[in-house]
């Protein structure tokens, strides 16, 4: 049996232990753009702001592909998969060939539009060569500008002005996460971030920069100019897809997989960032372009491409994050559609910061929004990913007190 995997992600990475705790003799071949041992993606930003060293990103030993019996194709982007013939074009003319393929290339930094993007010192925050190349240029950064509101965009912004730097973010939308929060806890979220030193403007974006060689200011939309010698574009992410023949395997947003990470490409399977499948709160396809998940499709792709049938029942897209004072968790449906069967449910305590939304449809809690106080918040995640019917009152649950047992009367 020939394995090959394209990414050396945590998807990856996940997929392969995986394989070969059921398949001993097997090869396998594991293809990745980047050159260091597989590390944790999430961990990036605490180089950036000096909270830890490189060395501690590292989640293999250094022997990692020799114990697992992998044969590393590192720092090369594949180029093209031909299912019919089963095999990976890497480097415009090796060839790969494979008996069950996992495509786990994850996503790549979404793009945008302006004009002086070939200006120095302008950055995507993706990957550790990205930071460090960041971290080079610091002792001569002054003024930072950071496009984008999401986490991305958030913990760059945090990263640099724990480094000292002035820091202006852009985002497009009305607040801060608005792809993991709601308004409510995006205004809290705004206030925030101004309270403790960021310029955070709303409502706007790029569209050019300037200046002799290196990056000297931004042209907002509105006219408006605003200095800076760094820039980092966190404006999310996108699967990376290019090399994927979109007339032999299903792609909607991500590469579409059934329970069991396949694709509609025969021996063909996709888990992580790539890949689009149920989201078990929206109950329709979606990309969770999230940690865990990445982890649970990656050894559910493994199992299943060694032969052993597994499904799975879904994803959940959740969040927790610190940001400054702020504890945030947020999971499924945060900003339901009006008229479609969903009951909101939601209270808002000013003297004390929080902040409790809770979403349901029918008798299944399908979203949550806690602003502190989110100890109670993995419970919630639960009851979503398990599907458990709720018939307790709504609003006794959004009290902090309430007891788990609750949630099951």
């Amino acid at each position: 049996m020939a394995y090959v995997i394209i990414g050396n992600g945590v998807a990856g990475v996940s997929a392969a232990e995986s394989i070969r705790q059921l398949d001993r003799d097997g090869r396998i071949v594991m293809i990745g753009d980047e050159t260091e041992i597989p590390y944790c993606r999430p961990m990036i930003s605490l180089v950036l702001e000096g909270a830890i060293p490189a060395d501690r990103l590292t989640m293999r030993a250094d022997n990692f592909y020799e114990t697992m019996g992998i044969e590393p194709v590192l720092g090369r982007r594949v180029d093209a998969i031909d299912v019919a013939q089963k095999t990976v074009r890497v480097g415009g003319d090796t060839e790969i060939p494979y008996t069950k393929l996992l495509i786990a290339s994850g996503a790549d930094p979404r793009p945008i539009t302006a004009d002086g993007l070939n200006l120095k010192n302008i950055f995507f925050m993706r990957t550790q060569a990205q930071v460090r190349d960041m971290l080079q240029v610091l002792p001569d950064a002054r003024r930072a500008l950071v496009l984008g509101g999401g986490l991305v965009g958030f913990k760059a912004a945090y990263g640099l002005l724990r480094r000292g730097l002035n820091v202006t973010m852009l985002i497009r939308s009305g607040y801060p996460l608005s792809m993991q929060a709601d308004e409510t806890a995006g205004g809290i979220i705004l206030q925030e971030l101004r309270r403790k030193g960021l310029d955070v403007k709303v409502g706007t974006e790029a569209v050019a920069f300037g200046g002799n060689g290196a990056v000297r200011e931004a042209h907002l939309f509105d006219g408006d100019r605003t200095p800076c010698d760094m820039v980092v574009i966190g404006k999310g992410v996108l699967p990376a897809l290019s090399f994927v023949p979109r007339e032999r395997i299903e792609i909607d947003l991500g590469i579409v997989i059934d329970r069991h990470m396949r694709t509609s490409a025969e021996d063909v399977y996709a888990a992580g960032d790539v890949a689009e499948g149920v989201d078990v709160a929206r109950k329709t396809r979606w990309v969770n372009a999230i940690w865990p998940e990445a982890v649970t499709q990656g050894r559910l792709a493994g199992i299943n491409m060694a032969g052993r049938p597994v499904s799975g029942e879904g994803s959940l897209g959740r969040n927790v994050i610190r940001i400054f004072d702020l504890d945030i968790l947020t999971g499924g449906v945060v900003t339901p559609p009006d008229n479609d069967g969903y009951d909101v449910f939601q209270t808002f305590d000013g003297s004390r910061n929080t902040y409790r939304k809770l979403v349901f449809q029918g008798d299944r809690l399908v979203g949550v929004v806690l602003v502190n106080d989110i100890e109670q918040g993995g419970v919630f995640l639960s009851v979503m990913s398990s599907k458990t019917p709720v018939t307790a009152s709504r609003e006794g649950l959004l009290s902090r007190k309430f007891n788990y047992k609750q949630l099951l009367k």
